[in-house]
């Protein structure tokens, strides 16, 4: 049996709900309907782009009924860019979003009977990230600098971007001036020819220090010594100039030759008052203001009285092992990259402290080896990637029977995934806390803990 409906049919429908991607859901006689820019219970007339067996894609032709939680996107671009999903959805909105579409996958794939508190958002939801990484090319004759257009590899140039701190804007711009000056050429994919790929800035608030990135195809281009003087120049404070360079036909921003150019290496930063050391390919959260309220969170659901023995999984540099370390006491940390157990350890020494020790490696194998010789957490942290734990690590964690699991999620699917692991292994968990870390997207970090039951 066919799709109820065709490409290029006009239709009139209501938006039941959200997906976890922003786009509102109508159905005909069942079958989904995918359009962005839609809200549940909004009435419009939509056009259909795309059909397949199961699911079809449409765009919006008029709306006929409002929701009172629709807003006007501040962005002039917002209806290109792919950067945000959510700008036309009030804040207030937003967090609601957030909190049903936890609630809604504990329940699916978790099976979880677990309460999903409030999401925690920002007293203003604007101007967040102290990372900004752009694509450049050229449009119509112009160096351009931007995000890339929804589902495609087009550039969207922007003066500004109302997610990024404002530092970081101005540094893109000036930085991309700078370079349409020397007519230095942009990297293009199709043709594997040309020079600047990609501009990177990070900007410390609790500091003010400043990075600035600039990524290649090869170290030496023409008028670089006149470039790096005028960026110098035009952007004094500017803490930290480095080049990397990538030489490979890959969608990966950085490659493996990273050079000073000017100034430090890294730039300084404080998490609860704990100094880190970041530098150009360190992971680091990109919301400052809301990290603090996460790892709270975190640092509250673990219970430290400082006589436990902690283990960190996916430590990254550091940020929540050394938060942990403060008030346990010993904190064991592990990462895959080698680069942020540098990045750790250095973070360690610089904030004088010695109750703590990394390890390079996969969590589910150097923890289970840490068991083997006798490490026992009574606490473990996990804050896995979007692909969440390894099931090697779940059946250490079940076999080491940690009295807390304290998970730090980026993706609620592969956390309530996890959790029912966990909780058939003989854990429990009470509640889940969305912390909004991303406004204006519909990405959602949460934090939960889960505890070992009769212990």
């Amino acid at each position: 049996m066919g799709a109820p409906v065709k490409k290029n049919d006009c239709l009139d429908v209501v938006f039941e709900d959200l997906t976890h991607d922003g786009n509102a859901v109508a159905k005909i006689d069942g079958y989904p309907i995918f359009v962005p820019h839609g809200l549940p219970d909004e009435i419009a007339q939509i056009k259909v782009l795309k059909t397949n067996k199961n699911y079809g894609f449409g765009k919006i032709i008029e709306l006929t009924k409002e929701s009172a939680d629709r807003v006007t996107p501040p962005c002039l671009v917002y209806s290109q860019c792919g950067g945000c999903q959510l700008q036309h959805l009030s804040y207030d909105g937003q967090l609601r979003m957030k909190q049903k579409q936890v609630a809604q996958v504990m329940k699916r794939i978790g099976k979880q009977d677990v309460e999903v508190l409030p999401t925690l958002g920002m007293e203003n939801p604007w101007n967040y990230r102290n990372k900004a990484q752009v694509p450049v090319g050229f449009v119509n004759g112009r160096l351009v600098a931007g995000f890339y257009q929804q589902r495609s590899h087009q550039i969207i140039d922007m003066n500004t971007c109302l997610i990024q701190q404002e530092e970081n804007n101005e540094v893109i711009q000036t930085a991309r001036a700078i370079f349409a000056k020397y007519h230095v050429e942009p990297y293009d994919e199709t043709t594997r020819k040309g020079v600047l790929r990609h501009l990177m800035t990070r900007f410390a608030t609790t500091t003010g220090e400043l990075m600035l990135v600039i990524v290649t195809t090869k170290l030496n281009f023409p008028n670089k010594a006149e470039i790096l003087a005028e960026l110098q120049q035009s952007i004094p404070e500017l803490t930290s100039l480095v080049q990397n360079v990538n030489t490979a036909n890959t969608n990966v921003i950085f490659g493996e030759q990273t050079v000073v150019l000017a100034g430090r290496e890294y730039i300084m930063d404080t998490i609860h008052g704990i100094s880190f050391a970041i530098s150009a390919r360190s992971f680091y959260q990109v919301n400052p203001e809301q990290t603090e309220i996460l790892y709270a969170e975190a640092l509250k659901l673990a219970g430290l009285t400082g006589e436990e023995t902690v283990i960190d999984a996916y430590c990254g540099i550091g940020s929540i092992s050394l938060c942990l370390a403060k008030e346990a006491k010993h904190v064991y940390g592990v990462e895959i990259v080698p680069q942020a157990i540098e990045d750790a350890r250095a973070n360690a020494k610089l904030n004088k402290m010695d109750n703590v020790t990394f390890a390079v490696g996969k969590a589910e194998e150097v923890i289970p080896d840490w068991f083997k010789q006798g490490i026992k957490a009574d606490v473990l942290v996990v804050d896995p990637p979007r692909k969440g734990c390894d099931d090697a690590l779940l059946q250490t964690i079940l076999k080491m029977k940690p009295k807390r699991v304290v998970y730090v999620s980026c993706n609620p699917a592969t956390l309530a995934r996890d959790m029912l692991v966990l909780t058939e292994g003989g854990y429990e968990a009470k509640m889940v806390q969305p912390v909004d870390m991303f406004p204006q997207t519909t990405h959602v970090e949460c934090v939960t803990v889960l505890e070992r039951k009769n212990c």
